[in-house]
């Protein structure tokens, strides 16, 4: 990526902690990973296989190549901090691609610019005239970010000392298009034309552009690729490379890489690819984006003048369905027909709702159409807001001061405020005449407010809060904590709203501890404030209200399915898997309680099918199915023709708020590609890269071990493993390992499900996953057997998983954070029997040993 994109700075990066965490939701809180003065290495989560610095923010992976026995790794990299900042390239090197040096920094930014992603090529016949015949020059094309104006550009740096020492080239920038989304090149020799190729992204438009040139320094057009694929997010960091298809050299593909963030297919960042043909112009896809949903009973397509027997409430949905885009709307594309449901009346300031009546699941799915606002549901939320939960009240700030709560600071006065702050927006949701408002003098006061300590006697303790979004994992918080014996074990914050709304945290655990709350002002800049109101132990658990933008399915008033549109106004096909709920009744019910960004819903043409449709991103080939893998590229150069790739092991939702420290982020184990044959088209296929072996210890095989309905554990444990497991499919409905297991019923499960054909990730229980909400989950990546067996390789590290399933047609990359003690391994099969065939355990030692 650019290393971080352009005109997505301020939202993605200079927040991200804020941007990705919490933004209602209630959560529990673990310690900091690691003291701050452990030996460098040894740190709670540091990995011990997988690239880190030893100190910093670390991101995209750039400069990939070899020369004279060297692996260049460069990487986005913060010189002066564990956040993202003054984006500069870190440089490790490696004779392996195992055994890694930290080398010092190669490009530092300035006071001009910032040194985002791109890439490195060995100029062999000195065609820049940066070196000499006998001493060709490693050349560095990159993203100049520039500070004044924000544009972005290529530029150039070279190096004749084997990477060393690096010096800008004064004719920067090399090529210019006036453009802030412009970036992250990726430049090869191309010999057909004897000439010089870049790939180059156009993040915004989707697209990637194709450059030559005969010096690298004058560039030439050549040719436009997409939008294709999954679009749902910008593209970035792009690469394009051939390889042969199922080993045979005279049938050659080209592989298209374009990194997507949002709306891959874990739902934040990923990485897709394309094959097809590249004429030294121009790339051609084997697949032209067309499909064809499955066929079914139309259950609603809007095509009427009113909604029918569809009820809606709000203003919203409007009066019946759209034509199309209304007043103030982009253009909308994608919908069947004339018509369809469309939230954007009135523009995103309006809500409402849309609601199908009663119908009996009959079919195994239903299929429709959706665009809009990615704004999920969230657990726990609900449409309108519930009566106040009764219980025993903490406090509720009237009487015109905050009794004998304690305030440090100048955030709070000395008194509740009565509603709305000086220049201040306005603020709602409160009860009564007072409210804690940390407005004072605007977002730079700071302070604290703490209670009298009291028993947690109830099973909830429920409260209002609006405000800023700055929860505690970031630096400067804006939060509302549950202290209990000195040590923070919840917190909540705003979402950056002046509206209050119900939070709620389940402290039926801490059931007859002592216990004190403190509000906590430590953000002086913008939504720097908070409100709380109504503090109140309960036994009833307050819902707040949704701010969703999502289709979902009621079976018995509850919602059992929800999707929400992608940022997008092209709709696309999705499907609500209905097999659960045959012969009970249910609702479809459109909801827009967004009144931002987005704040829009649309949909079309619900089907009810005997088959399941694909969106674009479900019919998209990924490199990888997990939450952590992106910026993916790979070496120029690298001997025997190999292609190895290596990606930054992050989501964006939340790469900013991970428990580790004095370092942030780690570089996958790079991959082996090939591509081979599957269904009729070419495939990628990745497997670590082999001499990953070297690192091996100690290992224990068990074979022939048959599980019914439960879970074994195998005499091997350790926090970096690599496993290789071979199962035989029998009636077991899932079954696979659990690594990382513990105590608590810690654990980071590692499966196959039968029914739905899939190699899946659950990290819902792996340890630390409270500093995102969207950090638990599952992952799942389609999986056919072979002959009747699941293959799978878990590389297990100190904080991720990376599961290769079959021959490596189907990857799935995680970040976990579970308790250095959780070790353990486990064999399991549920709702039937699995047979493990083999599994070896090999301890892997670190590689700076």
């Amino acid at each position: 990526m650019s290393s971080v994109r352009g005109a997505r700075h301020a939202r993605a990066w200079l927040i991200a902690a804020a941007l990705s965490a919490c933004a209602l939701a209630a959560t529990s809180l673990t310690p900091p990973a690691a003291a701050a003065d452990a030996p460098p290495y040894t740190e709670t989560y540091r990995p011990q296989f997988h690239f880190t610095p030893e100190k910093n923010w670390m991101n995209d992976p750039n400069g990939l190549v070899y020369y004279q026995g060297e692996y260049h790794l460069f990487y986005q990299y913060n010189p002066g901090g564990n956040s993202w900042g003054d984006m500069s390239w870190g440089h490790a090197v490696s004779t392996d691609l195992v055994q890694w040096k930290q080398l010092p920094l190669a490009l530092s930014h300035d006071d001009k610019e910032m040194v985002f992603s791109g890439s490195a090529v060995v100029d062999r016949d000195n065609t820049s005239g940066f070196g000499t015949p006998g001493n060709p020059p490693m050349v560095a094309v990159y993203t100049s970010a520039f500070r004044d104006g924000g544009k972005q550009a290529q530029s150039l740096a070279y190096s004749t000392d084997r990477g060393r020492t690096w010096t800008k080239y004064q004719g920067n920038p090399v090529l210019d298009i006036g453009s802030t989304e412009f970036r992250d090149p990726k430049v090869q020799w191309y010999a057909p034309t004897k000439s010089w190729l870049m790939t180059v992204a156009l993040p915004t438009e989707r697209k990637v552009r194709f450059y030559t040139s005969k010096n690298l320094k004058d560039w030439k057009l050549l040719s436009d690729f997409g939008p294709a694929g999954a679009t749902g997010g910008v593209w970035e960091c792009p690469d394009l490379f051939p390889l042969a298809v199922d080993g045979n050299p005279r049938k050659v593909k080209w592989v298209l890489v374009t990194n997507v963030n949002p709306g891959a297919v874990a739902g934040g960042s990923g990485t897709q690819y394309f094959t097809g043909d590249f004429d030294g112009t121009r790339f051609t896809p084997d697949d032209d984006g067309s499909y064809t949903p499955p066929s079914g009973t139309l259950v609603q397509d809007f095509e009427g003048a009113g909604f029918g027997d569809w009820t809606a409430t709000g203003t919203a949905f409007g009066a019946g369905p759209a034509s199309g885009a209304v007043d103030g709307q982009q253009t909308v594309t994608g919908f069947d027909g004339k018509g369809l449901a469309n939230s954007f009346h009135g523009g995103d300031p309006s809500t409402g709702t849309l609601t199908s009546p009663g119908f009996t699941v009959s079919t195994p799915y239903l299929n429709f159409k959706v665009g809009g606002g990615r704004h999920p549901h969230e657990p726990g939320t609900a449409v309108d807001r519930g009566p106040t939960p009764e219980g025993t009240v903490l406090a509720d700030f009237e009487g015109g001061t905050y009794g004998d709560w304690t305030a440090t600071g100048d955030a709070f006065g000395t008194a509740p405020a009565t509603g709305t702050l000086p220049d201040q927006q306005q603020v709602s949701g409160w009860l009564g005449d007072g409210l804690v408002n940390t407005y004072r003098g605007g977002d730079t006061a700071t302070g604290t407010l703490t209670s009298p300590e009291f028993t947690l006697d109830k099973d909830y303790l429920d409260f209002l809060v609006g405000g800023g979004n700055h929860p505690a994992a970031s630096a400067n918080r804006t939060a509302v904590e549950l202290v209990v014996d000195g040590r923070t074990v919840r917190t909540t914050t705003g979402r950056d709203t002046e509206a209050l709304d119900w939070a709620s945290w389940d402290v039926r655990d801490l059931r007859g501890k002592r216990a004190r709350i403190r509000i906590v002002d430590d953000n002086t800049g913008r939504w720097g404030h908070l409100n709380v109101d109504h503090l109140v132990l309960s036994d009833t658990r307050a819902e707040g209200l949704t701010d969703e933008t999502a289709v979902n399915l009621l079976v018995d008033g509850q919602i059992v399915r929800s999707v929400t549109g992608p940022d997008s106004e092209a709709m696309d096909w999705v499907s609500f898997d209905l097999r659960p709920y045959q012969g009970r009744t249910a609702r479809i019910q459109l909801v827009d309680r967004n009144t931002g960004g987005w704040g829009h819903i649309m949909a079309d043409s619900f089907t009810a099918a005997q088959a399941p449709a694909r969106s674009a991103v479900d019919r998209a080939s990924w490199v990888d199915y997990g939450k952590d893998h992106y910026a993916a590229v790979t070496w120029n150069d690298a001997p025997d023709g190999q292609r190895y790739m290596i990606g930054w092991m992050a989501g964006l939702d939340y790469a900013g708020a991970t428990p580790t420290t004095p370092w942030r982020s780690a570089q996958t184990v790079p991959r082996r590609l090939t591509l081979r044959t599957v269904d009729g088209r070419a495939r990628l296929m990745s497997e670590p890269v082999p001499a990953l072996s070297t690192l091996w210890r100690q290992p224990t095989t068990t074979t022939g071990l048959t599980v019914t309905n439960t879970s074994r554990t195998l005499p091997a444990k350790g926090k970096a493993l690599d496993i290789e497991a071979t199962f035989s499919v029998r009636d077991a409905a899932r079954f696979g390992l659990r690594v990382r297991t513990g105590s608590g019923g810690e654990e980071t499960v590692v499966g196959y499900d039968r029914t739905t054909g899939e190699m899946y990730v659950d990290r819902t229980h792996s340890g630390v996953t409270d500093f995102s909400p969207s950090f638990p989950g599952v992952q799942r990546a389609p999986l056919k057997p072979g002959d009747g067996k699941v293959r799978l390789r878990i590389l297990v590290d100190w904080s991720s998983v990376e599961v290769y399933g079959g021959d490596g047609e189907a990857t799935i990359t995680d970040l976990v954070f579970p308790d250095p003690a959780s070790d353990g391994v486990q064999v399991f099969a549920e709702e039937g029997s699995a047979k493990l065939d083999r599994v070896t355990v090999r301890q892997v030692s670190s590689y700076r040993q």
